[in-house]
């Protein structure tokens, strides 16, 4: 089974139809699938970067500071003691921390099936005929931007944007001219991923963008 949906140009104008599969674009959501695609994608991302000294990693501390007896203070035997100021750190965190999580990949696709389904659902996905600049000029971009949302998304001027565009191939003027733009990022198709599907609300992919996923996750 298939659903349809409109193809649009850079104008916001329509200029077809095309199929999706229900297998990809109609999945039931499973919000605890979905959560944990998410959570593992943000664990896999995350750098360890803070990292504390134990006592035995400190400088310094090689002589007992003072006699053991007779001089009215509590003994010690360095002060590389976490007690002591510039001493080692007691339980900080340590740079061999793993935060890694793993995720059948099956699952995973599935997320990615569930979010895109949420799209088309509530008409935040757009396909376009084709997604390409012909120089490298945020001006140009943004207005077809404003073409799509003023024909296609009816977006109120007074909301935020919050777009994902895909692209079906590598084009540096796409990408190029629509980074310094706020709310919208662009990504190739291989690089399709939960974190992003989730954090914008509106969609946007390419006629070919949209016949490769179907191609590659049909098998």
């Amino acid at each position: 089974m298939s659903i349809k949906a409109k193809v649009y140009n850079q104008n916001g104008e329509s200029v077809g139809d095309i199929e999706l599969l229900s297998n990809i674009f109609e999945v039931e959501a499973n919000d605890v699938l979905v959560h944990q695609a998410m959570l593992a994608q943000m664990g896999n991302e995350r750098q360890v970067l803070a990292h504390t000294k134990d006592r035995s990693e400190v400088r310094g501390g090689g002589k007992k500071p003072w006699r053991q007896k007779g001089t009215g203070r509590a003994r010690v035997g360095s002060s590389r003691s976490p007690i002591w100021i510039g001493g080692g750190v007691t339980f900080g965190p340590r740079k061999d921390r793993n935060f890694k999580k793993s995720i059948n990949k099956k699952m995973k696709q599935k997320a990615i099936f569930m979010v895109l389904s949420d799209r088309v659902k509530n008409d935040d996905f757009i396909v376009l005929n084709n997604l390409e600049m012909e120089e490298y000029k945020t001006k140009s971009f943004n207005a077809v931007l404003k073409n799509i949302e003023k024909t296609v998304m009816k977006r109120d001027e007074k909301s935020k944007r919050s777009i994902l565009l895909i692209n079906d191939k590598k084009d540096e003027k796409t990408k190029y001219s629509s980074r310094n733009l706020t709310g919208v990022k662009t990504i190739n198709l291989e690089n399709i991923n939960i974190l992003d599907l989730l954090k914008y609300k509106n969609l946007i992919i390419t006629k070919e963008g949209v016949k490769k996923i179907q191609e590659v996750y049909s098998k």
